[in-house]
């Protein structure tokens, strides 16, 4: 009887160890997957944000359309290029001057 516990409690030994090892590899291999879904879950909560800021200011959703029935749609698009270059520019410039010290990141 004592020698069936002790192989029992060896075999439990072995089953733990390679159980263990493979939850680290497990870990290993999912770590992509853990940064992938930490982005997507980043992506959704920005969106989420950006549907309650135009549920609480409607007024710019309205003006947004009523911008694009008055301008031509082309109009609309060559002014939103140049508004992401000019945004796109301010924040590379923001980051050169802050990694400089001369401006404080906020």
């Amino acid at each position: 009887m004592n020698q069936k516990l002790i192989d029992l409690a060896v075999e439990r030994g072995r089953l733990l160890e390679r159980i263990s090892s493979q939850r680290q590899l497990l870990a290993q291999q999912l770590q992509p997957l853990g940064e992938a879904m930490g982005t997507a879950d980043r992506v959704v909560a920005g969106a989420r944000d950006c549907g309650d800021y135009l549920k609480r200011h409607p007024e710019l959703v309205a003006t947004s359309v009523a911008v694009l029935v008055i301008l031509r749609p082309s109009r609309v698009w060559r002014w939103a290029r140049r508004g992401i270059v000019a945004w796109r520019t301010w924040r590379m410039l923001r980051r050169e001057l802050s990694q400089l010290g001369l401006v404080d990141r906020a």
